[in-house]
């Protein structure tokens, strides 16, 4: 019982010094929008709360076209079409299954079905019924079925081993649809991860990844997972992992940001050291991805999730002119880490986009004198 009264007196100390520094820098803080020195991030052009969508971490038309007209008429055929026509090893692709298998979940979820009713997502089971030779809808089933693993049920149950065993079942059927096709080996990290492959079983499961895609980013993020402390690895792991893929990382490659995604898997829950995100592991991890993102070509799907992250890192790190710039480039969409872990995806990022704002206005800034 003294060590708790303890342990909640340092932290109630460590607060009270992490007000009195920012009051002596001048830091910022929210207020209540109707306030006289609230900062609008309105007059930055930036997209109101309610508009932001939580569904893609960046623009994406053509998907967001065809998800409607899907969603609208229940007929398969035009997301067939749309992963027929995307590069089979490209990021893009990856995020297109994500998303059609995201939403026949989350149909699911919303019309599970019943008496007289059609569940939701049955587009999707016409789609394997209809076309059982067809790759890309067999990984979109596969990643249905992880996905309604983790939404389903807790890790670890015999419910959730059982969809699992299914998905396991569902990737080596989408394989053996797409030999060079390295999408249904990444749905089946997601596989590793849940069902705690042996870290031999796991490396064999990546060796077969880097023969067909030996730089997706996607793959990468996937795999990190498994290595985490939280999984079936440790920080000391995750972080040799990330930097080994930084190391190898072609010129233009996102790879180079890998080691920011380690430290953010690792952040400690509570930190009572104000100058952590300016600490040597964070600034040279967040160096890393900016010159990613400086470095990678403008049509890089995987360009959104860096920013995104960088967004979190460089305003905690109060560099508010840096998390303009990411701002200015990824506004209006938020379907990315770290907002996805919140409750409400959209609000998370209002918040710092509001701190970065009047961090940015503190200091001089105004949008005058932000680069567009």
């Amino acid at each position: 019982m003294e060590i708790l009264w303890v342990l909640m007196a340092l932290v109630m100390l460590g607060f009270v010094l992490l007000q009195l520094s920012r009051r002596r820098r001048g830091a910022v803080g929210l207020v209540e929008p109707s306030h006289p020195d609230a900062a609008d991030p309105a007059n930055y052009g930036f997209a109101r709360e309610e508009e932001l969508d939580v569904r893609m971490p960046g623009p994406d038309q053509d998907l967001l076209d065809v998800l409607d007209l899907v969603q609208r008429t229940q007929d398969y055929r035009g997301a067939q079409q749309l992963l027929a026509g995307t590069e089979a090893k490209g990021e893009r692709r990856w995020q297109r299954v994500q998303a059609f298998a995201g939403a026949a979940s989350l149909e699911l979820r919303q019309r599970p079905g019943g008496v007289g009713e059609t569940p939701g997502g049955q587009w999707l089971r016409v789609w394997r019924a209809e076309a059982p030779k067809d790759a890309g809808g067999a990984a979109v089933h596969a990643e249905f079925l992880v996905q309604q693993a983790w939404r389903t049920s807790t890790a670890g149950s015999d419910d959730f081993r059982i969809i699992m065993e299914e998905a396991k079942a569902a990737c080596g059927e989408a394989a053996l649809l797409a030999p060079g096709d390295p999408i249904p080996y990444i749905v089946e990290l997601s596989v590793a991860r849940g069902l705690g492959y042996s870290r031999e079983e796991f490396e064999q499961l990546w060796l077969k990844i880097l023969d067909r895609a030996p730089h997706h980013m996607g793959a990468h993020l996937a795999a990190l997972q498994y290595w985490c402390e939280k999984w079936h690895g440790s920080r000391a792991l995750a972080y040799s992992f990330a930097e080994a893929a930084a190391a190898r990382a072609p010129r233009g490659s996102l790879l180079a940001a890998m080691p920011l995604f380690a430290v953010f898997e690792h952040l400690p829950e509570v930190n009572l050291v104000s100058g952590f995100y300016q600490s040597e592991v964070v600034t040279k991890a967040v160096h890393g991805a900016l010159h990613a993102v400086h470095s990678a070509g403008p049509d890089d799907p995987m360009q959104a999730h860096v920013r995104h992250l960088l967004v979190f890192f460089l305003v905690r790190g109060e560099r508010w002119a840096e998390a303009m710039n990411q701002l200015m480039a990824i506004d209006g969409h938020v379907g990315a880490l770290p907002w996805t872990l919140s409750p409400d995806p959209a609000a998370e990022f209002a918040v710092y986009r509001a701190l970065a704002v009047a961090g940015y206005e503190a200091n001089g800034g105004s949008p005058a004198t932000l680069p567009h």
